[in-house]
């Protein structure tokens, strides 16, 4: 997702202002093909929302992400009801295809990327349903539906002119998994701090990879001055540290994140998405080794912070893939455990 000028530069920016005014006037030109205009009515106010990271202006405002898709299910059935009275299936129908095709239209424009796209899209096809049950309602029942489609356009560039008046939360959770290993705790504590050549198959059922995020590539510890550190390399060229903050052999291990300015280029996450960003971070991550006769019991716990204005969808999204990320990344260190287990124990026996 790319980033553009702020609020300040959309006053001076009048030339800019004004074809987007007239192509927002221009909409109703479109009214043969509702759902195409209310795509392009999502898009035009997507250019208007273009501020910096953490800005009112930005594309991750709750002006935006709320209002957007609400605007373009309301355009949607507007003018579809201009042409002939809809059912209320085609309220939602319509709606759904409209935000999917302004999403797509960002996608087409450079001006989003893939992971916040697609991530999105689910809220923004339900918001835009709301909208055009609201819009198909008012067209029903009442006689001001053009007014109402008026103010929710203007609403959303009204809460963005509020600034920092409108709070962004921060919200912590936690993710917790665990799954049993048929090796010693010393084999699975060497997996745990010595992984390198992690294959694409060994990472196929990590849903966060098939979105664009980076595959994880290697992991190994070192010792340095300052103490142990966990060098982590990832595809796309990211890499970080991981800084190790508790470190009880073959029992439990804890590291924070150390980032630096190169960690991630500019093409491998979507601004928006960056660990240690305005809007997502990962605060720890920790491993309990639990040894049971011939097995191990391995666990991990992410901790992990959202500042969003609508963290009630973000901490589901961060559920939702971190988990499955921890849960298959579980599974790698079990795979690799136990075959470095079989293959040692071979060996002994020969």
């Amino acid at each position: 997702m790319t980033t553009g000028s702020g609020p300040g530069s959309h006053n001076s920016n009048s030339d800019e202002q004004d074809s987007l005014i007239r192509a927002w006037r221009a909409l109703p030109m479109l009214k043969r093909y509702p759902v195409i205009a209310g795509a392009i009515s999502g898009v035009l106010l997507r250019l208007m929302f273009s501020g910096e990271g953490g800005s009112s202006w930005s594309a991750m405002a709750g002006a935006f992400i709320f209002f957007a898709p609400i605007l373009v299910g309301m355009v949607t059935v507007y003018l579809a009801e201009r042409q002939r009275r809809r059912d209320w299936r085609y309220y939602i129908c319509a709606p759904f295809l409209a935000t999917s095709l302004f999403v797509a239209g960002t996608l087409l424009l450079f001006i989003e990327g893939w992971i916040c796209a697609i991530v999105i899209v689910p809220m923004f096809a339900l918001l835009g349903g709301l909208g055009g049950l609201v819009m198909g309602a008012l067209c029903r029942l009442t006689h001001w539906p053009k007014p109402t489609l008026y103010g929710f356009a203007v609403l959303p560039l009204l809460l963005a002119s509020l600034g920092t008046n409108v709070p962004t939360p921060t919200g912590l959770g936690s993710i917790e998994r665990s799954i049993a290993v048929s090796a010693p705790a010393s084999v699975v504590w060497q997996q745990l701090n010595h992984i390198e050549d992690i294959r694409p198959e060994e990472m196929a059922d990590a849903l966060a990879l098939h979105i664009g995020v980076p595959m994880p590539m290697s992991g190994t510890t070192r010792q340095t001055t300052a103490g142990m550190v966990r060098e982590s390399r990832w595809g796309k060229q990211v890499h970080f540290e991981e800084v190790v903050q508790d470190w009880q052999p073959e029992r439990y291990l804890r590291w924070t994140y150390r980032f630096a300015p190169d960690s991630f280029p500019r093409e491998a996450l979507d601004d928006h998405v960056v660990i240690g960003g305005h809007y997502f971070d990962v605060v720890d991550t920790s491993f309990t080794l639990v040894s049971d006769g011939a097995i191990t019991h391995l666990s991990t716990k992410v901790q992990y912070r959202i500042s969003t204005q609508f963290n009630f969808y973000a901490d589901w999204v961060a559920q939702l893939l971190l988990g499955n990320l921890s849960e298959v990344g579980l599974r790698l260190y079990k795979v690799r455990s136990e075959r470095e287990w079989t293959s040692l124990s071979r060996e002994d026996r020969r």
